[in-house]
């Protein structure tokens, strides 16, 4: 083989494996979708309220937003909720949302939420909530869970258990 022939062919094979670079660097480069399907079917959702209401995400949508799955035949759950509720409070002007999506069944919910009322949405999310929760990072779908998704609807923080007032003021910081 010439040395003139062989140029042009290292210069074919140099050519062809930069376009091959660039072609999987592009595939790879490609914008990813922002929300993954469970946070998308999340958004697209509707619940229930105690009293019959429907409860839209697509309502929430927007503004950070702290969604607490709870039940009222959990300690923890009830324990935190009076937490959530000055989070509701505080946060309000700075744009946050609070919602809590109850593992339970409306009458039970109606009956607590007389004893303590909430200054925050609740949605009846029923036994299907602890599917909804897996899907959304809950592995063992135990209560109480909660998260956090930022204005852009992107979930950012899972918590498992019962939330701080330390998960809160860091929370709070993303808005």
């Amino acid at each position: 083989m010439s040395l003139q022939r062989r140029t042009l062919w290292m210069a074919g094979v140099a050519v062809a494996a930069g376009g091959a670079g660039a072609l999987l660097a592009t595939r790879r480069l490609q914008l990813q979708p922002v929300m993954s399907e469970a946070e998308a079917a999340f958004w697209a959702g509707s619940f229930d309220g105690p009293n019959g209401e429907t409860v839209r995400m697509t309502d929430f949508r927007g503004k950070p937003l702290l969604v607490n799955f709870w039940a009222t035949w959990c300690p923890p759950c009830v324990e935190e909720l009076p937490m959530l509720n000055q989070f509701h409070a505080s946060q309000a002007a700075k744009g946050w949302k609070v919602l809590g999506l109850a593992v339970d069944q409306p009458s039970a919910v109606r009956s607590f939420l007389q004893k303590l009322p909430l200054n925050f949405p609740v949605g009846m999310a029923g036994f299907a909530g602890t599917e909804l929760s897996r899907s959304l990072g809950n592995a063992t779908g135990a209560l109480p869970f909660s998260v956090v998704f930022g204005a852009d609807g992107a979930l950012l923080h899972r918590k498992l258990g019962k939330v701080s007032e330390a998960d809160l003021a860091q929370w709070a910081e993303l808005g």
